[in-house]
């Protein structure tokens, strides 16, 4: 176990590290906030489609973050050797491959809940027509950015240490500190369209998505076992574009009786499942129980798509 837990935590230090996951985490968050403070005319429902808008630059950011990070947690270590100087050890290619997911898994983890913390901002900061934009808001999530970035900039300079990870530690800390001190900030009700304020629904909305994103990274890892970044990234994005369109394509004739729509049906993963675009236009709550349901089917694909992964693993040439 202490050395399935040690590729895990190399793996997860190695992928925040990368300047492309501090980019993506940085400008995802940032932008989810900037679309809460965009004029969309929308007759009342400017709060319903920030909400949306925002739930989707997650998913999207997490697509294209799990493919990066697979690629290079395992795809560049097969080329570079890293992975062969690893398994000459006394570590099984079982073990290799899941301390890998698991890395993978956490740094997912971190960006997910790094947008998290921006979604409930948007969702506090949106408005109607006739509101305006809340910047204090605005600048104290602007400054939290900033100031992580300052203890980055530190540490690296004065003590020495990698400006990367640090900068991702100290922005999750630094933008969790804003979201504590925003909820100090009063906002002039009369700028609040309905349906706009603080949603805590969008919580369980992103849990959800993470939950989808840990399918996607085991898919990711499957495929980066043969493959290279971008035919990994084109399979993803097929598998992710089928999967939204996965009830009209398969689910009707399943229910009709044909067993080769049956058969897709079960193998591709539904991402409607894991989208609470719908609820959040209504003031109906989220039933908690749900979770656990969505998250019994997260392990029983991750399950079977990393044994997939294994048995394309276990004969791959590595020198």
């Amino acid at each position: 176990m202490r050395q399935f837990f040690t590729i895990a935590k190399n793996t997860f230090m190695e992928l925040i590290r990368q300047p492309i996951f501090l980019l993506l985490m940085t400008a995802s968050a940032s932008f989810e906030v900037f679309l809460s403070c965009v004029y969309y005319f929308g007759f009342g429902d400017e709060p319903k489609l920030v909400k949306n808008s925002v739930l989707a630059v997650m998913f999207l950011t997490g697509l294209f973050g799990a493919v990066m990070s697979a690629s290079a947690a395992v795809a560049r270590e097969i080329r570079t050797g890293t992975a062969l100087a690893v398994l000459a050890k006394p570590v099984g290619r079982a073990r290799f491959l899941l301390g890998k997911y698991f890395g993978l898994a956490a740094a997912l983890t971190v960006l997910v809940y790094v947008n998290m913390i921006a979604a409930l901002f948007a969702s506090r900061m949106a408005f109607d027509s006739y509101g305006a934009v809340d910047f204090p808001s605005l600048g104290i999530f602007a400054g939290g950015l900033v100031f992580g970035y300052a203890i980055a900039g530190f540490t690296n300079f004065f003590l020495r240490r990698p400006f990367m990870a640090d900068a991702v530690f100290a922005v999750v800390i630094m933008l969790t500190l804003a979201f504590i001190a925003v909820q100090f900030v009063h906002k002039d009700p009369s700028t609040t369209a309905e349906g706009a304020g603080l949603d805590w629904r969008m919580v369980p909305a992103s849990v959800l998505i993470l939950f989808a994103l840990w399918i996607l990274a085991a898919i990711a890892v499957a495929c980066s076992t043969r493959l290279d970044t971008i035919p990994t990234l084109a399979i993803c994005s097929a598998l992710f574009l089928i999967g939204l369109m996965s009830d009209y394509l398969f689910g009707q004739r399943a229910e009709a009786g044909s067993w080769w729509a049956a058969m897709l049906y079960t193998v591709t993963p539904n991402w409607q499942q894991f989208w609470l675009g719908d609820l959040l236009e209504t003031g109906k709550q989220f039933p908690w129980s749900y979770l656990s349901k969505a998250f019994a089917y997260v392990v029983g694909y991750v399950g079977a798509a990393m044994a997939f992964a294994l048995l394309l693993f276990e004969d791959r040439e590595l020198s």
